[in-house]
C-alpha cells in the first residue's frame, strides 16, 4: 500500500539526529519569569493580580479576555514584580506579567476530577478552557473554541498531529517516546465530545518505534487508528495532514471542521489529558534546543515564562556566537534577534547554527525553471506571486489565488535562484488579508 501523503513538498536535511536520542530533562528556571497576556490568537487575556502579590504555581495570574481568549497560570511561586510591556519571542512588546520566583515551587489546591466516563462533554469543555489550553503547535488557537464547532454531529474525524515535519525538531517525538499512554488519553477525552468521530494519529514512517508504541496501546480502542505517513515537508500542516490521514480537502477559506475534521498536536493533547484527569492547567511544554552552534542539543521540560537564554544554557550554551538564532523550525520559524524573551505556549524549539546560509546567497533573477510550481503544496504558482508581491499588485495576486498560501517556505527552498518567494508572498497576503477586513 502506498504511503498517505499529499502532492508536491519537499525533503529537506532533517538534522533530527542531533536530539532526537536525548530523553527529556526538566529545567528549573533561575530568574524572573515573564508571562505575556496575549500567547494565543485572539483577546488578550486580562491580569488578576496585581504588582506585590505573592502567587502560587497553578494560579491564574490572567484571566481570558473573551470566548476566543485564554487564561494565564503561574508555573512558579513568587513574588508580581511588575505588569508591564516586554518583548515576546516575535520581537513585538506585548503587555506581560513578571513574577520573581522565590525557589520554592509551593503549588495550588487543584480541583478533585471526576472520572473521565463520568464528565458530561460541557464539563469537558469547560476543563480544558478554564486550563488555559491552546494550539501548542505554533497556531495559538484557544482549544476549547476548536472543539466547538457549530455542528458536532458532523465531525467525523480527531487528527492527532504527530508528523513533526519540520527540521531539527524533536519535541513530539520524544513526548510519543515518553508520554504516549497520555496522548492517547487526551484523544480519548476529545473523542468524548464527539459521538460520530474517529481518532487519527497521523506519524510520518520515519518514527516507526511511535508507530508501533501508538498501535499497541490503541490495538483495544475500535475509534482510534494509527496511520503511517510519508516522510515529506510539510506533511504536518493542517491542510496537508487532513488530505493525508482523510482524502479531504479544504482551502484558506475553510476552517477543518467544513471538511468534519479537527486536527490538534501531540503538546496539546497530553496537556488536554492532565487538565481533564490532574485538573491541572497548561503551565509547561517540552521544547527542542538543537543546531550546530548548540553545545549539548535536547529536549527540555520547561515551565511557561523562562528566559529562552536560560534554556539554551541548559543546552550547554553556544559552542561558537551563531549567526543564526531561529524560534520554531527553519522552514517556518522566524529569526530572534535576543534570546531576552520568555517560552510561550506556542514555543516548540530554538535552534542555533553556525553560518546564515540563507543570508550568504544573493537572490538573482527567476530562470523559469517550475521547480517552485512542483514544490508547491497548495498547487500554487510561488514565482508568479512573488513578482505580483514585489510589484504590490494587489488584485492579481488574490486573482492568483494568492490568498491560498500556507508560507510554508517549500518555494524558496528548492529555488535555484534563491529568491526570497516565501517572505514576499506572506508579507503581500498579509497586506490583502487586512485590507479584506476593513471592507
Amino acid at each position: 500500500m502506498a504511503l498517505l501523503t499529499f502532492k508536491g513538498g519537499v525533503h529537506p536535511d532533517d538534522g533530527k539526529s542531533l536530539a532526537k536520542d536525548k530523553a527529556i530533562v526538566s529545567v528549573k528556571p533561575e530568574g524572573n519569569l515573564v508571562y505575556p497576556v496575549s500567547q494565543h490568537i485572539g483577546a488578550p487575556a486580562s491580569p488578576v493580580v496585581a504588582v506585590g502579590d505573592r502567587v502560587l504555581k497553578g494560579q491564574k495570574i490572567a484571566e481570558a479576555g473573551g470566548f476566543v481568549s485564554a487564561p494565564v497560570y503561574a508555573s512558579v511561586s513568587g513574588t508580581v514584580k511588575a505588569i508591564e510591556p516586554r518583548f515576546n519571542p516575535t520581537g513585538s512588546k506585548v503587555n506581560s506579567i513578571v513574577i520573581e520566583n522565590d525557589g520554592e515551587y509551593e503549588e495550588v489546591t487543584y480541583p478533585e476530577v471526576k472520572p473521565l466516563e463520568e464528565m458530561t462533554k460541557e464539563e469537558i469543555l469547560n476543563a480544558i478552557a478554564e486550563a488555559g489550553i491552546v494550539g501548542m503547535g505554533g497556531a495559538g488557537f484557544p482549544t476549547r473554541v476548536k472543539l466547538s464547532p457549530k455542528e458536532p454531529d458532523k465531525i467525523d474525524y480527531i487528527i492527532a498531529n504527530c508528523a513533526e515535519c519540520e527540521p531539527y525538531i524533536t519535541a513530539d517525538y520524544r513526548r510519543m517516546m515518553e508520554n504516549a499512554e497520555e496522548l492517547v488519553g487526551g484523544m480519548r477525552a476529545v473523542l468524548k465530545l464527539f459521538d460520530n468521530a474517529k481518532g487519527i494519529f497521523g506519524v510520518e514512517d520515519n518514527k516507526p518505534d511511535c508507530i508501533q508504541k501508538l498501535k499497541e496501546l490503541t490495538k483495544d480502542e475500535p475509534r482510534m487508528e494509527v496511520l503511517s505517513l510519508k516522510t515529506k515537508y510539510p506533511q504536518g500542516g493542517e491542510r496537508q495532514l487532513i488530505y493525508a490521514t482523510t482524502g479531504r480537502a479544504i482551502n484558506s477559506a475553510m476552517l477543518p471542521a467544513d471538511a468534519g475534521c479537527v486536527v490538534d498536536n501531540v503538546e496539546t493533547m497530553i496537556t488536554i489529558n492532565r487538565a481533564i484527569t490532574e485538573g491541572k492547567p497548561s503551565m509547561e511544554r517540552v521544547v527542542t534546543v538543537s543546531g550546530n552552534a548548540v553545545n549539548e542539543p535536547g529536549n527540555f521540560l520547561v515551565p511557561f515564562g523562562i528566559s529562552q537564554a536560560e534554556l539554551v544554557e541548559a543546552a550547554g550554551g553556544f559552542q561558537t556566537e551563531p549567526e543564526k538564532i531561529i524560534s520554531g523550525g527553519p522552514m517556518m520559524g522566524f529569526s530572534m534577534f535576543t534570546l531576552d524573551v520568555p517560552v510561550t505556549k506556542t514555543s516548540s524549539s530554538i535552534l542555533g547554527f553556525t553560518k546564515d546560509e540563507v543570508a550568504a546567497h544573493e537572490p538573482t533573477a527567476c530562470i523559469n525553471c517550475g521547480r517552485c510550481v512542483e514544490a508547491c503544496p497548495s498547487r500554487l504558482i510561488p514565482s508568479r506571486l512573488s513578482d505580483y508581491a514585489e510589484h504590490h499588485d494587489e488584485e492579481a495576486f488574490t486573482k492568483h489565488e494568492g490568498l491560498e498560501c500556507m508560507e510554508c517556505g517549500s518555494c524558496s527552498y528548492v529555488c535555484p535562484a534563491k529568491r526570497p518567494l516565501k517572505q514576499a508572498i506572506g508579507s503581500m497576503r498579509k497586506i490583502a488579508l487586512a485590507n479584506r477586513k476593513k471592507k
